[in-house]
Order: structure tokens, then sequence, then C-alpha cells
């Protein structure tokens, strides 16, 4: 069972140059899954929260590839805040962990990356169901 301890920010390779900077990423190599699915945020309002959602089996990687935002992850249990505020950060979120994506700095792009493809099963999207099954796993455990 994952808790918000299981959780750690990644910090990524960074190349640099006069040019520019890259950070390349490689599944199974600077995150701890195959890559399966690529996706991102953007043109979030002032104030809006994204997320509010855990998964069954899947596992994330959260980029901020511009600008600034706050993931709260809970769970169950516990619950901390981590700010996301440089590209070549990421923060890693193991399956059953609740999370919400707040405080969208003007122009910010949350970059995701995936374990599994899309698939709505895997999703827990009402917390009091989440909480519920968390608490029963950890009972387990």
């Amino acid at each position: 069972m994952s808790t918000i301890y299981d959780c750690s920010v990644i910090e990524l390779p960074r190349i640099h140059s006069l040019s520019g900077n890259i950070t390349p990423v490689y599944g199974g190599e600077h995150v701890p899954f195959d890559i399966a699915r690529v996706y991102y945020l953007y043109d979030v309002p002032g104030g809006e929260t994204r997320g509010g959602h855990a998964h069954k089996n899947l596992q994330q990687l959260i980029v901020a590839a511009s600008g600034s935002f706050d993931v709260l992850l809970d769970d169950g249990i516990n619950r901390k805040v981590v700010n996301l505020n440089r590209p070549y950060y990421g923060l890693y979120l193991p399956r059953l962990i609740w999370r919400e994506i707040l405080n969208f700095s003007s122009g910010g792009i949350c970059l995701v990356l995936a374990s599994e493809v899309y698939d709505e099963a895997d999703y827990y999207r009402t917390y009091d169901e989440f909480v519920r099954d968390a608490r029963a796993l950890r009972g387990k455990v």
C-alpha cells in the first residue's frame, strides 16, 4: 500500500547549452516505470484545481514544464503539499495516492508521464471511495 512518503521528487538530467537546455527522460531509467502515455495541462485559469483523483494501478511523474503549481498528496490518512517550479524536477506518484494540482502560475504547464494508457476503470473519482479502499488495503498490510 502506497503512502505519501513513497512519493518523491526526482531530479531529471539536464544538458546545458548556450542556445538552451534540454532534459531527456527515459522510462525505466529516469523514472521507475515504462512510459505508456504523456499528456500536459495548460491554460488552467487562476484558482482552478486539476487532478482530484487517484489511480488503482497507474504510476505518474508530474513535471512543471513551465511556471509552477502545487500538488496536494493524500494517502487516505496523511497529506502533504509539494511545490513544483523547475522543469528538471519531477514528482513521482505511485499507485493509490490521491492528488490535486492547484495554484497554477500564469502560463503554468503541467507535464505528466504515465505508466499506463488511459483506462477509466483505473480511476478513483470520488474521495470517499478512495479513502474507504485505501484504509481497507492498509489494514491488510
